[in-house]
């Protein structure tokens, strides 16, 4: 005899799942939907991303064909075939038409200034930008999180009155600034102290191998390290701060610690992971920024990657390296949006419902 199954029977069975440690199925598509949702969002914002690229820096103010030839005797008549070569002389939505047929296969075009494809150029100077942006990452990120659950644990205190005011005079301060500074009082030197880093560059040139050249590379690698990291640990540590006193009020917190807990496990088990989702959002940011770099450290250091890259290509204007590089950067940002709002579900269940 065949049976019905009821509403009932089909929650207990749901329930059996859960304590069998099984997926629920309404909460795996609930979670499929949000990344789904994410997804397209993320592809719009790409497209969005190309549209700007191209029409953005057609406003700078320059003819890059003449910027190309300044200082070199050429006719109208050469001008013409260089703007041909290059497709300057297409009609405007014809470039915009190609140049998204190209982006879409990876083709990022050529470079003006450097006559090279743009990917190889980034290609060639991405290693640098992700071994100076990505220490100063991964530092000021542990800095930043230690110092503001420690200084929102204890708020009120002279910690705290310490770390957040020396934090916010540091999330105030211009990054080129600070750079400009480090350089006069630790590369030069002034008064009682030495100079004792390079000024600029990312090796010294003389052609040292193995252990040398690697001791080499980090004594370049300091100055602009301690400067993204004082500007960058603020932001990470006030984020941080803010968020766990919005936590220290909960109910929960004081159940925690009716039942015996200790202050440490209480802060580290409960507190903090429910702290996080503001400060993984700050943390996956400044991950995108480790593709990006810092456009005005590495100018002011020297320092060979994305960054003072899309200096040079800005001041041509090179357009399609500077659209190339304008893309990677809103990419990987886009790309790191995406992972943290995947993320999100996995830290608060309640996120994506």
């Amino acid at each position: 005899m065949a049976t019905t199954s009821t509403p009932a029977d089909a929650v207990r069975a749901d329930q059996a799942r859960a304590a069998d440690g099984a997926p629920r199925t309404g909460a795996s598509s609930g979670y499929l939907r949000h990344a789904a949702g994410k997804l397209g969002g993320a592809l719009v914002s790409l497209f969005a991303v190309l549209v700007t690229s191209f029409f953005l820096f057609r406003i700078i103010p320059g003819d890059p064909v003449k910027a190309m030839t300044h200082g070199v005797p050429t006719s109208a008549e050469q001008l013409a075939t260089l703007r041909r070569q290059f497709g300057l002389d297409l009609p405007l939505w014809q470039q915009f038409t190609d140049y998204c047929a190209k982006a879409l296969t990876g083709d990022l075009g050529t470079s003006f200034q450097f006559r090279a494809p743009v990917g190889e150029l980034i290609w060639e100077k991405l290693p640098a930008t992700l071994l100076l942006t990505g220490v100063a990452v991964v530092i000021y990120s542990a800095l930043g999180l230690w110092l503001g659950t420690r200084s929102a644990w204890r708020h009120g205190g002279l910690g705290d009155k310490l770390n957040t005011g020396i934090a916010l005079t540091l999330w105030s301060v211009p990054s080129f600034w600070l750079g400009l500074l480090l350089i006069i009082v630790f590369s030069v030197g002034m008064g009682p102290v030495p100079g004792l880093f390079p000024t600029g560059g990312m090796e010294s040139g003389t052609g040292e191998t193995g252990l040398a050249y690697v001791l080499d590379v980090a004594h370049h690698l300091v100055l602009p390290v301690v400067t993204l990291v004082a500007v960058g640990y603020a932001q990470t540590l006030l984020v941080m701060r803010s968020s766990l006193l919005d936590e220290m009020g909960g109910d929960y917190l004081t159940t925690a610690r009716a039942k015996g807990l200790r202050d440490d496990v209480v802060r580290r088990r409960h507190a903090v992971p429910n702290a996080l989702l503001p400060t993984v959002t700050m943390i996956f940011i400044n991950l995108g920024h480790v593709a990006a770099g810092s456009i005005l450290v590495e100018t002011v250091f020297s320092w060979p990657g994305l960054g003072g890259l899309f200096y040079q290509a800005l001041s041509v204007p090179d357009l399609p390296l500077v659209q190339g590089l304008f893309v990677v950067f809103a990419g990987a940002m886009i790309l790191m949006n995406l992972l943290a709002d995947l993320l999100y579900p996995l830290l608060d269940p309640r996120v994506g419902r």
